[in-house]
């Protein structure tokens, strides 16, 4: 058996990407144990690589622009700030590109589901615009408590909720949704 020249360069990105993936949902727990023990720079520094790995070509401007902002809320001594903000930019970011595709059709969830259905009746659309509100409206709430959280709670409450109950409530609204688009698509069809 024969293995391409290329196979390994390909692993290495996909494995990569499973590890900045792993960062990202492991964030809070990461900062929980890393701030107090004086790892501030060393999270910032995560967090502008992830941000900047993530970012598409044509976007990597944002990711200078955050790195300069990260160096300033270091050099202001906020880096606790800084790095307890992740979840608010991931929910800011998320909303915004929501927003946008309800503002310029299709919707990012109607392009989610034109994927499995091609054909996607009106009724679908309307469905899935719907869906793509609530999730705006989700964004919205979960992006401002996290800022609470980032602004005046405690590390441990900070914690508990951005790496714990605001997963769970994600985990619940995609649950829900699921579960009624079930019964839509039952309806449609029968």
């Amino acid at each position: 058996m024969t293995i391409p020249m290329n196979a390994g360069h390909r692993a290495r990105p996909a494995l990569v990407s499973l590890l900045f993936g792993l960062m990202m949902l492991a964030w809070p727990l990461l900062v929980f144990f890393l701030l107090p023990r004086d790892g501030g720079l060393l999270l910032l520094a995560l967090a502008v690589a992830l941000i900047s790995w993530r970012l598409p070509q044509g976007y990597k401007r944002w990711g200078l622009l955050l790195t300069v902002g990260v160096v300033i809320l270091a050099l202001a001594g906020q880096v606790d700030i800084g790095v307890r903000a992740w979840p608010v930019l991931i929910n800011a970011a998320l909303f915004i590109l929501f927003v946008w595709s309800l503002r310029h059709p299709p919707s990012l969830i109607e392009r989610l589901a034109r994927r499995q259905e091609p054909d996607l009746p009106p009724s679908g659309v309307r469905y899935t615009r719907n869906v793509t509100a609530l999730w705006c409206g989700f964004f919205l709430v979960n992006g401002s408590i996290a800022l609470w959280t980032a602004l005046y709670a405690d590390l441990s409450t900070w914690t508990l909720y951005n790496g714990g109950i605001a997963y769970g409530l994600s985990g619940a609204l995609f649950a829900g949704e699921w579960c009624v688009r079930q019964r839509v698509r039952k309806a449609a069809h029968g």
